[in-house]
């Protein structure tokens, strides 16, 4: 079966999640900042302010009290030179106790019970935005279950495109990200995210009946423009879901198992995120070296 590891990760999330430790809070009245890249960005950024790492690393002079640095590994690179570059109090949540970013922080928050196998992160990203609620006071022990209840929904259907688009408003901002990010390294697909209202602000002039749409719908006046969202790109002939949201780690599971279906109904091997393919092991190897010159 195509993407082992990440279905089995998929799967592990209630049991993970009831693990997150729930009994720390950020200190009152800090002003935080959150930073990360990749999935740890859009983790970060469900707890406020936040800022991909490299940005932080050009400009570290914020208007923050607390720095809130978020990578699964402990390791990633330019999240730990936001780390180095900033001069006040830093907190991590992780999957590791230990490593060169917990080495400068202040407090560490271990939100997984082992390292993710997959490279296409699932659980990991759960687990991390989860602990950052928690942090924030928020009480997460219904989470569990709720996601455990997602996980046997039923899927909506898919037909044979190749670009998606997923749009929010709002903390539903950060998921629509996260679920770019996992058709793009899972499926293989050409996903694009945006906020629900710069999507109707000329994007949707390159948007057709090829693309394949997901409108989040968050609340209040969220809820109302994601209404206006959907009903724009069905005079354009798209397929459109409206996403009914409660929380970012229950919102992201629909995306997670559609990755999956997706990978294995068109032949695509999701663990390693498509670096197994030799022209994309370059490509990041090319990348890395980049870095480090």
């Amino acid at each position: 079966m195509q993407g082992e590891e990440t279905r089995r990760a998929i799967a592990a999330q209630p049991d993970w999640l009831s693990q997150v430790p729930a009994g720390k809070r950020f200190p009152d009245g800090a002003r935080i900042l959150f930073t990360g890249c990749g999935t740890s960005l859009h983790a970060a950024m469900t707890g406020g302010e936040a800022v991909q790492a490299l940005e932080l690393v050009l400009r570290p002079e914020r208007d923050a009290d607390l720095l809130v640095l978020v990578s699964h590994e402990g390791e990633t690179p330019l999240t730990l030179a936001a780390a180095q570059a900033w001069r006040g109090p830093r907190w991590l949540v992780t999957g590791k106790a230990d490593g060169p970013i917990a080495e400068l922080c202040d407090e560490v928050v271990v939100c997984t019970p082992e390292i993710e196998e997959s490279w296409c992160h699932t659980a990991s990203y759960t687990c991390a935005v989860t602990a950052i609620s928690a942090l924030l006071g928020e009480d997460v022990a219904w989470l569990p279950a709720a996601v455990e209840a997602a996980l046997a929904a039923p899927l909506p259907e898919v037909g044979e495109q190749e670009r998606f688009v997923v749009a929010g408003a709002g903390r539903e901002l950060a998921t629509a990200h996260e679920a770019v990010l996992k058709l793009r390294e899972g499926a293989w697909v050409a996903a694009e995210a945006y906020e629900t209202e710069q999507l109707l602000h000329g994007y949707l002039a390159a948007v057709d009946e090829s693309v394949r749409a997901f409108i989040l719908e968050g609340e209040g006046l969220a809820a109302e423009r994601a209404g206006a969202a959907a009903a724009a790109l069905r005079e354009l002939g798209c397929d459109v879901t409206l996403v009914a949201t409660r929380h970012p780690v229950v919102d992201i599971v629909l995306f997670q198992r559609l990755t999956v279906e997706l990978a294995e109904s068109r032949g695509r091997e999701p663990d390693r995120i498509r670096r197994h393919d030799p022209r994309w092991a370059a490509a990041a190897k090319a990348a890395k070296a980049d870095n480090a010159a």
